[in-house]
């Protein structure tokens, strides 16, 4: 089966500023996969380039089979921003239903969405009055309400608590394993190890494209934070990373 996403030789300009270096990376499917790294590596510019909105200068990106931004892929593609993408004068429950009728979705597809969030309680209330977390939970649950087969989360957990955030990931899984593919941002490294698989992105290039216990086993460390760390200080001494032998 081919992969969700696949990247290959992508690089982005902005002015006269290189964003990404020619990334190459893949997505399989039914799979979350984490796009970690600190804020301003690039993680947005690529996750957009994956939706088909963001200007390229070269290099290639196929979703589902598709050249990203194609107009058969925008009922298969959901796709959370940072910013919350919601309707401040409408309720949560407003919002999901009337993302769920531009889909063709019934409300009841609504109703459910805004529950797998966490937000029933909160479905009658105004977006205007949620807080922070609420509001990127109602984002959530109109990126959601469609069925994607591809969803892009660019760091659903900020702002969060812990239970929520652990609630989020258990959902995440809960859609995996029905054959839904997620391609989730964090710059919070211990969200790494809740993923199945790592793209590792640092000023614009890719680190590491692997399996969390694939990049232990690489760096020979079991901290996922201190295996970024080690990635980073090879990749700069042109290096192979400790743990593994050249091959």
């Amino acid at each position: 089966m081919e992969d969700a996403i696949t990247v290959r030789d992508l690089v982005v300009d902005r002015g006269r500023r290189r964003v990404l270096h020619g990334i190459d990376c893949t997505v399989p499917r039914g799979s979350v996969t984490g796009l970690l790294g600190p804020s301003g590596s690039g993680k947005t510019t690529l996750m957009r380039a994956v939706v088909g909105v963001q200007v390229i200068d070269s290099g290639t990106v196929t979703v589902l089979g598709r050249p990203a931004g194609s107009a058969d892929l925008r009922h298969r593609v959901g796709y959370l921003t940072q910013a919350p993408s919601v309707y401040a004068d409408l309720t949560v429950r407003e919002n999901a239903r009337y993302f769920a009728a531009l889909q063709g979705r019934h409300a009841a597809d609504a109703d459910r969405a805004v529950a797998d969030v966490g937000l029933a309680d909160a479905a009658t209330q105004l977006v205007g009055t949620l807080s922070g977390g609420q509001r990127s939970r109602a984002s959530l649950a109109c990126a959601l309400v469609g069925d994607p087969e591809l969803v892009i989360l660019d760091e659903p957990t900020v702002g969060q608590d812990p239970v929520l955030r652990a609630d989020l990931w258990a959902r995440f899984h809960e859609m995996a394993a029905a054959g839904t593919t997620l391609l989730v941002s964090s710059h919070v490294m211990d969200e790494a190890a809740r993923c199945d698989r790592l793209l590792l992105i640092r000023e614009g290039r890719l680190v590491a494209d692997d399996t969390p216990d694939a990049i232990r086993e690489r760096t020979g460390v079991d901290d996922l934070e201190e295996a970024f760390l080690r990635l980073i200080r090879s990749s700069e001494a042109g290096q192979q990373p400790a743990g593994k032998e050249a091959s």
